[in-house]
């Protein structure tokens, strides 16, 4: 079961980008809870706090009890801006889930055993097409990631989508047996020469 992290916040009555600006200049992150048919409700974030949690990583596939005010919210991030100058939190998204809920999330992808691919070795290079995939899966059974072995990998392999296995109660939600990665030769290798077709 995926642990749900605690994350205070109070509530912020008004809205609007001045009121925005206000709560960044006070050491706080806008952020909105949305979602289950209620209304949203606007409030703000430890900036050092939201900072440190958001550069932890995993950030949009962990589950938070957000209490605003001693009022909890089952939520989950569904996105997040950063300062496109300074890349520190200026709000948050959050989606109220309930208990049994299932969501579509973006849950990144590792490559691992490397070492153990004779490709790899031989100087071969790793084409990482998608770094994440799109699950569905119960909130509280979020995977971490989804791990791809390159145990054996040979120069041209591919792996697909169709070709991972995936934990308990999840499911792919696009469609199509998208490629992951592929393994190619190192650059500027020189094929091998043709034989010379023996003289008549």
């Amino acid at each position: 079961m995926t642990a749900i992290k605690e994350l205070k916040a109070v509530a912020r009555p008004r809205a609007g980008k001045g009121a925005a600006r206000a709560e960044r200049r006070a050491g706080r992150v806008p952020a909105v809870i949305y979602g289950e048919k209620q209304d949203p409700i606007t409030i703000s974030l430890d900036f050092i706090e939201i900072n440190k949690i958001i550069y932890a990583g995993h950030f949009l596939t962990t589950l938070f009890e957000v209490d605003v005010d001693g009022k909890k919210h089952r939520v989950i991030p569904r996105d997040y801006q950063l300062d496109v100058v300074k890349d520190f939190p200026v709000h948050v998204d959050f989606l109220r889930v309930s208990k049994g809920a299932t969501v579509t999330v973006e849950v990144p992808v590792h490559f691992v055993k490397q070492e153990a691919s004779p490709a790899l070795k031989a100087g071969g290079t790793l084409n990482v097409v998608a770094h994440t995939v799109e699950l569905e899966c119960d909130a509280e059974n979020i995977p971490a990631a989804i791990e791809v072995d390159l145990t054996g990998a040979e120069f041209g392999d591919a792996f697909h989508l169709s070709a991972l296995k995936l934990p308990a109660g999840s499911s792919w939600a696009g469609q199509g047996d998208d490629t992951l990665a592929t393994i190619v030769a190192p650059v500027g290798a020189e094929e091998e020469p043709a034989a010379e077709e023996p003289k008549a």
